[in-house]
């Protein structure tokens, strides 16, 4: 099958994994899609590469041998798409994009996927509407975890992140109160965790797509076993950059806190600590990765927190 794959997901693979990493595995993304192809049935009929499509992985609009449309998702090794097909088989649809197969042979790593309208995400509601769905949608996921499950837990998480962050106050001393206040917020959540839920571990807005099943279900997520607040926290900066411009921005992301916290019964101090860590480690990171501004953004953010 001959293809490009969408320059987003080239710039973020490169980001991600470094150019090389990312190269080797764009080289070998022709034969891993005729191979997903090939295990998904004979039946299956490619249409198009969705595009401008994610930064984690490339998609494939098909159908299957029924007309059904379907969408076909092939992922780094380093994505762990095993660990998102597990728990979508958990979720089996509630609050989530159905799997369809997932062949456990597959080298591929491929997952056939219920298709949604991957261009119709919850940004393109006004905010309050849009946090008002991600808030319902979200908690359905939160769910036991199944026996035996794969997954890290949020304390297994965080804690390989903090070597980042660390490396990133002793890169700029300026970032150390900041990192170090992050930290601190995170060794205190972690001693007293709640509960330990299946989450998505990168919910947002764009995360959310508009279906024909139900209204919205979410999509690529990086579960991890943990508390509810860590999975709320990402939320919390959704739409930074307008929070950024806003002269009232350090007021509404305050709110947003309460806002949350109190819609689904959530701790307020405790979703304020994970906001906090989340902002940071995801602003040291983008530094990292030579994404300046968008570390720089996420980082005026944490300090307003």
């Amino acid at each position: 099958m001959g293809f490009e794959p969408p320059q987003r997901l080239v710039r973020a693979l490169g980001e991600m994994y470094g150019d090389g990493a990312a190269a080797e595995w764009l080289d070998r993304l022709p034969t891993l899609t005729e191979q997903a192809i090939e295990a998904a049935g004979p039946d299956l009929t490619v249409e198009r590469v969705a595009a401008p499509g994610g930064r984690s992985a490339l998609v494939l609009l098909v159908r299957q041998a029924d007309g059904t449309p379907a969408a076909l998702k092939i992922a780094p090794p380093r994505a762990e798409p095993e660990h998102e097909r597990a728990a979508l088989a958990h979720w089996n649809g509630w609050g989530s994009v159905k799997l369809l197969d997932a062949p456990e042979t597959d080298a591929s790593g491929a997952l056939l996927l219920e298709r949604l309208h991957h261009e119709v995400s919850l940004r393109s509601l006004p905010e309050a509407k849009a946090l008002l769905e991600a808030a319902g949608t979200v908690r359905r996921l939160w769910v036991e975890p199944p026996a035996g499950h794969p997954f890290e837990t949020v304390a297994e998480r965080t804690g390989r992140q903090t070597e980042g962050m660390r490396a990133a106050a002793e890169a700029d001393p300026e970032l150390a109160p900041l990192v170090d206040a992050a930290l601190a917020a995170r060794t205190e959540l972690v001693e007293g965790s709640p509960e330990l839920l299946l989450l998505h571990g990168n919910f947002r807005q764009s995360k959310v797509l508009s279906g024909e099943r139900a209204p919205w279900l979410t999509v690529g997520p990086e579960p991890l076993v943990g508390e509810r607040a860590y999975d709320l926290a990402r939320l919390v900066r959704d739409r930074v950059e307008d929070l950024i411009a806003s002269p009232g921005g350090p007021v509404t992301a305050r709110r947003r806190v309460k806002r949350l916290a109190e819609s689904l019964e959530v701790d307020q101090a405790r979703l304020h600590g994970w906001t906090l860590f989340r902002a940071v480690e995801s602003g040291t990171r983008a530094l990292a990765e030579g994404r300046r501004q968008m570390g720089e953004v996420n980082l005026e953010f944490a300090g307003w927190l």
